[in-house]
């Protein structure tokens, strides 16, 4: 099976969501439905999710002089834990 959780999204955006400690903003597959982003995360942290929520980021015209190109396109999930459950990846 392919790696389903990527990376954790650090922003000023993403922390503005996670300040409440009850959401965590992660870059996941594109592939991976909210099922699966559910139990990847309840597996990896040992914690209880109640709700996924996904965006798919679409890639940006980037430029740098005279040459052209975009950014990576990936997807990102905003999960939701349940009370009591506590995940800190900052």
């Amino acid at each position: 099976m392919k790696e389903i959780i990527k990376a954790p999204i650090i922003t000023e955006k993403s922390a503005n969501i996670t300040a409440d400690g009850k959401k965590v903003v992660l870059k996941v597959s594109k592939d991976a439905n909210k099922v699966q982003i559910r139990q990847a995360v309840e597996k990896a942290f040992d914690v209880k999710v109640t709700s996924v929520n996904t965006v798919n980021v679409r890639a940006k015209k980037k430029r740098v002089g005279r040459y052209e190109g975009k950014t990576k396109a990936y997807k990102k999930a905003i999960v939701t834990l349940a009370e009591g459950s506590k995940l800190d990846l900052s």
